[in-house]
């Protein structure tokens, strides 16, 4: 079955006499009405169009038609987020503002209704949502070579004034202008430096630091600038140099996702968000200093490389000899298994400096 996801894919179908086998979805159709009575559609699926009474009753009959139930969300979404779509009537000015856009009105709707919700309306508008933020992400990708696709991975509550987060900015931006499309978490800390980075793509690295200076008076996402002070490193330098994918989730909707990220895949349920970041990366991984859900993703990362889950493994480049090897020794222990068997097909590497990194990245292609 083909997709037909806007208005000009649709267009281009309306002077044929017999459509068939397509999914249409979140298309306005009322201003088409004369063409499509004219049209003979057969088996194809209507999700969250609008359309009126009676291009309803000219497709129903051979045709499923599945319409929004009451949420406040879009149910059958037919492109990722940005920047403009989660953050809309969003005032840099005025921070208060940011209650009232739509990823604070969601997030608002998801606590009011459970994390985990019990009402069937909710759970599968929930569902069909989450069903077209992977149908859009799997179109986007598709333009990169697999290989290609790199994420970093670390702690929300990186600081913007550690160096860390300088660093991670930089590997960022030095794949990025390698043609690496740069995959993140899309939240705070570590994961708003990747995108950052990519954001200075093509830029000079005094521009970049720049642009850390203004963001580090507001150091962590729980101060109240966080967000303005972003924007308005956007709005002096408001090109980005290359395209970045952040896969944030509402189950941790107090971390606002970064909007340095210029693709925003945002999921309900964490446990599809966190398992497809790890599975479309499959140009490698780089893990900077982090806690618990660090290090939850390394070993679900081991398993996939081990097990070989999508044809090969792909490297594991962790940043911080000190960190990963004393405050938080993960990386002797993985060593070491991988070294005697009991781990296999691991592609493991530990370094301090940038082009290392970079390099190890590198010479997986």
């Amino acid at each position: 079955m083909k997709d037909l996801e806007n208005i000009e894919d649709f267009k281009k179908c309306l002077n044929q006499k017999l459509i068939q086998n397509y999914a249409l979805q979140s298309i306005d159709l009322t201003s088409f009405e004369k063409e499509i009575l004219h049209i003979t559609f057969q088996n194809c699926i209507f999700l969250g169009c609008t359309m009126t009474d009676k291009i309803r009753d000219h497709l129903y009959r051979t045709n499923f038609i599945f319409q929004s139930l009451n949420v406040p969300y879009k149910m059958y979404p037919n492109m990722l987020y940005s920047k403009d779509t989660l953050y809309n009537d969003y005032d840099p000015d005025r921070p208060e503002t940011f209650m009232q856009t739509y990823d604070s009105i969601v997030y608002n709707h998801y606590l009011k209704t459970g994390k985990e919700a019990h009402d069937i309306e909710e759970t599968l508008a929930r569902r069909m949502h989450d069903h077209g933020i992977t149908d859009a992400l799997q179109e986007f990708i598709q333009q990169y070579d697999e290989k290609k696709l790199v994420a970093i991975m670390g702690g929300h509550a990186l600081l913007r004034n550690a160096h860390q987060y300088t660093q991670v900015a930089e590997i960022s931006k030095a794949l990025s202008e390698k043609g690496y499309l740069m995959l993140s978490g899309g939240g705070p800390g570590a994961m708003e430096a990747t995108h950052l980075g990519a954001w200075f793509a093509t830029r000079n690295l005094a521009d970049l630091h720049a642009a850390i200076e203004i963001l580090s008076a507001a150091p962590i996402y729980k101060d109240k600038a966080w967000l303005s002070t972003a924007f308005k490193v956007i709005e002096k330098f408001p090109n980005p140099g290359r395209e970045s994918l952040g896969i944030p989730t509402w189950l941790y909707g107090h971390e606002p996702p970064t909007p340095f990220a210029t693709h925003i895949a945002k999921y309900f349920a964490n446990s599809v968000r966190e398992d497809g970041l790890l599975t479309i990366a499959k140009g490698g991984i780089i893990f900077a200093p982090g806690s618990a859900g660090t290090l939850q993703e390394i070993f679900q990362e081991i398993t996939q490389n081990h097990y070989l889950s999508f044809g090969y493994a792909s490297p594991m480049v962790f940043m911080d000899e000190n960190y990963w090897n004393n405050e938080r020794p993960v990386y002797p222990l993985i060593k070491i298994m991988s070294d005697r068997g009991d781990l296999q097909n691991l592609d493991l590497g530990l370094y301090d400096k940038t082009e290392d990194i970079v390099a190890h990245i590198e010479r997986f292609v």
